[in-house]
């Protein structure tokens, strides 16, 4: 799998602190950019517009880059069902294409980050083929293999234990090959691997060094916290709290975040910190910011999912901050506001404001960009969020996510999931086919082409807070302390780093007005609404859904 003709780029981008101090981008390559004609987007795709990203006068301006996942695979969970992880699944290309990637991205300074799924692999993964068939050989033990707990009257086996799949129903499914139970905590055809075994441990960790290998500066965890169960299984207590749907029911003591992971983590952290210039990033999986921030190393980031829950308002922004620094202290979090599992976050925004006309829309995007690259953390942006890209409607019938199909109690993620807008045209550049979602309703008009044309746009916007940050080395890796501007609307922080501190002012609602400023002086240069006010002594008039940041002095602030 190694290809000694990939160099990583030790001194592209920032340095080793680039996980730190970078901004990471998320592309779901289904959906960025197809390069043949059959409607699905592909590396060779990416590749055409990487320029969009880096390396050109007009790029975006990120550090690198996380792919969804690329692997051969059945595609019944977007990807997440892998079938082979040492092969490039032929919608997306080939290993030559991906090869072609990431010497691109590293000659614009851009990392490469790959989604690694090691929870489970696809039904149609060979390991499970020969593990399915026979309770003896080399692959036995790479599942998680269980007796029945009995029989019914009737022959039907019992399940070994009350464990439930996320997707509904029991975690467990029944092989008659084997005569026994595997574990599924996703989809029936997900089957769970046993990391228990050292030959799946060993397998696993090739695989990682082969990407390694290649040139890969990095990892996102896919539901990394679930990898390790109780060894005898036992059944979960049931849940005190409110369950909103099945899996709620349940206290998951036993199915996820257990103690042996750390050492399993260590494992994996020590393939990857061998490697200079690498770092990960870790999908925590329904557990709390106390379990994200145990799990955090230097290098290797944790995203918890405290922000991407918050709504939209000052004080929900104000008490979301307050408790992530909290937790997190002297550690490095993660930012993110949307993904390829979640609503994306204009469309959330909006329906808390009960607004959907695109002038609440763009400035509703420009204000959460302010937020998103001015807090303390790195960024992960998610594609098309930088042109204020909003979720698309999807009938059922149309429907691709499996999940949406099988459980009532799940949205379709496909709305979060709609092809980029490039152009205006009736496919927008995306393909010269039929695209494999709907393209987004306002495409037209919301794209990348005709945003860049306009300095006041939502794409402008993003661009001029990727190079304000960049120059501001409070903002990179500044402390950052809430502060009260008078008005309950309003959020206010101070980031500092040495002797520069930027102050960032953000007005939530619909209505204007004057707020108090820290003691100064600051110089307000950059807004939301393009040409900032200038702050008058202590006072800073701001417009509705407007944010501000502005330059001045290490303060003390109460």
């Amino acid at each position: 799998m190694a290809n000694p003709a990939t160099a990583r780029a030790v001194d592209a981008g920032p340095g080793d602190e680039w996980w730190r101090e970078g901004v990471v981008y998320q592309v779901y390559p289904r959906s960025f950019a197809d390069s043949n004609g059959d409607g699905t987007g592909d590396l060779a795709g990416l590749l055409e517009r990487l320029d969009h990203l880096a390396g050109a006068r007009d790029s975006l301006g990120v550090d690198a880059i996380w792919l969804s996942p690329i692997y051969a695979s059945p595609m019944l969970d977007g990807g997440y069902d892998v079938s082979d992880y040492t092969t490039i699944d032929p919608i997306f290309g080939t290993m030559a294409d991906f090869d072609r990637l990431v010497e691109a991205c590293h000659r614009r300074g851009l990392r490469v980050i790959l989604d690694l799924v090691m929870n489970h692999t696809s039904y149609l993964h060979p390991w499970f083929g020969a593990s399915s068939a026979s309770r003896t050989g080399p692959f036995a033990d790479f599942y998680l293999w269980r007796d029945p707990a009995g029989w019914d009257a009737d022959g039907t086996p019992r399940v070994p234990n009350n464990w439930l799949s996320w997707f509904g129903g029991s975690a467990w499914a029944w092989e008659p090959r084997r005569q026994q139970f595997y574990l599924h905590t996703f989809l029936v055809e997900q089957p769970e691997v046993n990391w228990r075994s050292p030959a799946l441990r060993e397998a696993m960790w090739s695989m990682v060094t082969g990407w390694l290998d290649r040139g890969v500066d990095g990892f996102r965890l896919d539901v990394f916290n679930a990898f390790v169960k109780a060894a005898d299984l036992p059944s979960n207590p049931p849940s005190a709290s409110v369950a909103v749907m099945p899996w709620d029911t349940q206290e998951h003591r036993y199915d996820k975040d257990q103690p042996e992971l750390h050492e399993l983590l260590a494992e994996f952290r020590a393939i990857v910190d061998a490697r200079p210039g690498t770092a990960t990033v870790g999908e925590l999986f329904t557990s709390g910011i106390e379990q994200a921030v145990a799990y955090w190393a230097p290098r290797h980031l944790v995203f918890d999912w405290v922000l991407i829950e918050t709504n939209w308002s000052a004080a929900a922004f104000g008490t979301a901050i307050s408790v992530r620094e909290a937790a997190w202290g002297d550690r490095w979090p993660v930012i993110v506001l949307s993904n390829h599992d979640r609503s994306r976050h204009v469309s959330r925004y909006l329906a808390t404001l009960g607004r959907q006309d695109r002038e609440t829309a763009d400035a509703v995007a420009k204000a959460a960009a302010t937020i998103e690259l001015t807090l303390r953390g790195t960024p992960f942006l998610y594609y098309g969020e930088e042109i204020g890209t909003t979720d698309i409607t999807v009938p059922r019938e149309l429907a691709r996510d499996r999940a949406a199909l099988t459980m009532d109690a799940w949205w379709n993620r496909d709305a979060c999931r709609a092809p980029m807008a490039w152009s205006g045209d009736a496919v927008s550049a995306f393909t010269a086919g039929e695209p494999w979602l709907p393209m987004p309703a306002d495409a037209s008009l919301i794209n990348v082409e005709r945003q860049r044309a306009l300095a006041d746009s939502v794409l402008a916007h993003y661009r001029r807070l990727l190079a304000y940050r960049r120059a501001s080395a409070a903002l990179r890796a500044g402390d950052l302390t809430l502060v009260d501007v008078g008005d309950p609307d309003v959020l206010a922080y101070v980031r500092r780093a040495g002797d520069e501190a930027a102050l960032v002012v953000v007005r939530f609602g619909l209505a204007g007005g004057d707020v108090e400023l820290p003691a100064g002086p600051w110089v307000a240069d950059l807004s939301s609404h393009g040409e900032a006010l200038a702050a008058s002594g202590s006072r800073l008039t701001l417009r509705p859904l407007e944010a501000v940041g502005l330059r001045g002095p290490s303060v003390t602030t109460g």
